[in-house]
């Protein structure tokens, strides 16, 4: 059993932050309106018990304080609200999410895009105003209107943001991924939804090299034969040559050079589909998971406003791509007001420092960042609370991966000792959070502060019973706004179901080993499934054998994530064709398969040769019980394998011992 972690705090709020938090405010209106004592809604326990019993009074009051804007909201907050999934939150309401996200139309800032070169773009509120309004034109005129969708094979950069708020102010649908995906990762995900559109970079920067893209524009339409226009994002000023590319034309030219209509925000239902979401991929193709507008908005703005505290002209920063969750998450900090700053590149490029040199340089307030990276610079012995003025962060943000007790001591002592760190911890299953930050309560080692505000979340045994300071699943017990919309290509819902609703009917199983303290914190051990998690980035078991076995040496792959100094290193099992002998030269070749067809990211840390790999009886693969084996722990159900002596092989592995 995990222990709970420390008892004396390392950060706590002083009684002023506390008073001047909008999460006061926002108890403070729910006590009256509910009639309660403002006193008692200080508590924080007491707070979320009332966010989850009384659901239509607390996100009303959450649509209130936030001041969404909407043509109109309806009489009904939840209809069939004993239904999980089934239940829907303001099914009357009209509403446009970037309509939300570009309510100010003045000079001071909105955005900053930065890059690892030091290349630099500032836009007002009314230049990207002006400039999403422009992407929107462009895309009325080519046909493109609700429901279609738009794709995005992008690095985080203005044209990402642009792109996207366009796409939601028309309706349309939006889906991006990150540029260093192979081919086959982008096909596997955008062939999927048949997008009309396709925004691509011709080139990217990443630890001191330009990677041209544009080689693969013609695999991308070959792939995607529903692309009927391809948007090509140059890097730097030199327009990218397009001759002989389908439908390929200039961000510049698709733009175009006369002035922008007035931008027009479609109105649409709460539950219209605004994103196009990818699991992992773990069992196959990677699932399309379609997130509401409403949903995502009301969710990101709860989150933002009264777990981060997030506000007006504060400078917002998280170091992502396009294609992982937190970068949809980031841009709705637009809706509070606040200015992004983004950053295409390396972390550690020019030089390991560089995203607290980049946080002195434009002044970032709230600073968001993946557990892997703190540990990284923890490992490099970095002091950047030496090197740069880090006055300004407020709040530090954490997540991808459990952050280590360790983790925390080293932000204190060495980042910003005077900042809250809020680990947080959710999905891209419900592109949100489930536990997360308190700005109003004190920071303990190794522990998340709190479940979210609307979100019953517990830890259930096997049994489905809820426990306390022991391991078990986390799982939301009530509906909540962001739950998805379901899968693309799922009419009847089954494989939606069976994704979050199989382990405990009518529960959100979410797949993560957790325990619940006894203060009401969370402390997350790990994902439950066979997940690959390392260094915080979700990858899929499915990818990384679809470009091993596409070897003519390789036979079959299994992959694990094995816990290694702290963090989760991926280990491939291979089972090679009869008379041959893992050597450097099929390693290499390995690697480079997958490197190639996926992403950097899916490369294994270690490869093993192994004989055979075990199997149900139904004949699919079991990666837990290998992970198990390797970890040393008892494997549960033996008895549902159908060759359980294959087990043996993959014990005490000197190859893993080091």
């Amino acid at each position: 059993m995990a222990t709970s972690p420390d008892d004396t705090p390392l950060w706590s709020p002083t009684p002023e932050a506390v008073a001047g938090s909008q999460l006061t405010a926002l108890a403070a209106r729910l006590a009256e309106r509910s009639g309660r004592d403002a006193g008692e809604l200080r508590d924080y326990a007491a707070l979320h018990a009332l966010s989850v019993a009384e659901p239509a009074l607390f996100w009303t009051t959450v649509w209130d304080e936030t001041g969404v804007v909407a043509q109109t909201r309806g009489e009904r907050v939840l209809a069939d609200p004993d239904a999980m999934p089934g239940a829907r939150f303001f099914p009357d309401a009209r509403l446009n999410f970037a309509e939300n996200l570009l309510r100010r139309r003045d000079d001071a800032v909105a955005l900053i895009s930065c890059s690892e070169r030091g290349d630099r773009v500032e836009l007002s509120w009314a230049e990207l105003h002006d400039r999403v309004a422009r992407c929107a034109r462009a895309l009325r005129v080519r046909g493109i209107g609700p429901g279609d969708r738009v794709a995005g094979d992008l690095p985080n950069r203005a044209e990402a943001v642009i792109a996207m708020l366009a796409t939601a102010s028309i309706g349309a649908i939006w889906s991006s991924c990150s540029p260093d995906f192979g081919n086959a990762g982008v096909i596997d995900r955008f062939g999927q939804i048949g997008p009309r559109v396709l925004f691509v970079c011709a080139a990217y920067p990443y630890a001191g090299r330009t990677h041209s893209l544009l080689g693969r524009i013609p695999d991308l339409l070959e792939g995607i034969p529903s692309i009927e226009h391809c948007v090509v994002v140059p890097d730097g000023d030199a327009a990218p040559a397009l001759e002989g590319l389908r439908g390929a034309t200039t961000w510049d030219a698709f733009l175009g050079d006369a002035p922008a209509d007035d931008l027009v925000f479609e109105s649409l239902p709460f539950s219209h589909p605004l994103y196009v979401m990818f699991s992992s991929g773990t069992t196959g193709r990677p699932k399309c998971i379609v997130h509401s507008a409403g949903g995502s908005l009301l969710q990101h703005l709860k989150e933002q406003r009264f777990h981060v505290d997030l506000r007006e002209n504060e400078r917002f920063f998280y170091f992502t791509t396009c294609g992982w969750m937190m970068w949809n998450w980031l841009v709705s900090g637009l809706a509070s007001g606040a200015a992004l700053v983004l950053f295409d590149g390396s972390p550690t490029h020019p030089s390991p420092d560089a995203l607290f040199a980049l946080a002195e340089r434009e002044g970032i307030d709230v600073f968001g960042t993946s557990a892997k990276f703190i540990d990284a610079c923890a490992k490099a012995r970095l002091e950047p609370r030496r090197a740069f003025d880090l006055s300004r962060i407020r709040t530090i943000l954490s997540t991808g991966s459990p952050l280590t007790p360790e983790g925390f001591d080293y932000v204190y002592a060495h980042v910003a000792p005077h900042a809250q760190l809020a680990s947080i911890s959710g999905g891209t299953d419900i592109l949100s959070c489930f536990v997360g930050g308190n700005p109003n309560a004190p920071v303990y080692r190794g522990e998340i502060q709190c479940a979210g505000l609307g979100m019953q979340v517990e830890v259930w045994n096997d049994a489905g019973e809820r426990v306390f300071d022991e391991q078990g699943e986390l799982v939301c017990t009530r509906p909540f706004p962001s739950m998805p919309v379901g899968f693309w290509d799922d009419p009847d819902g089954a494989r939606y179901r069976a994704a979050y609703f199989e382990r405990f009917p009518g529960v959100w199983c979410h797949g993560d080993f957790t325990l619940e303290t006894p203060r009401g914190g969370f402390v997350i051990t790990g994902r439950s499934d066979a997940v690959l998690n390392p260094g915080g980035v979700r990858i899929g078991t499915a990818e990384i054998y679809r470009q091993a076995e596409s070897l003519d040496e390789i036979v079959e792959s299994l992959a694990i994530g094995q816990q290694w100094d702290g963090d989760v290193r991926v280990v491939l099992f291979v089972r090679l064709r009869d008379g041959l002998v893992l050597d450097d030269a099929i390693e290499t070749r390995i690697r480079a398969a997958i490197r190639s067809g996926a992403s950097p990211r899916h490369v294994p840390a270690r490869i093993v040769q192994v004989r055979d790999i075990p199997r149900t009886r139904s004949g699919k693969i079991t990666e837990l019980a290998v992970r198990d084996v390797v970890h040393g722990r008892p494997v549960k159900n033996v008895e549902a394998l159908a060759n359980p002596e294959a087990l043996e092989q993959f014990r005490d592995r000197p190859e893993l011992a080091r």
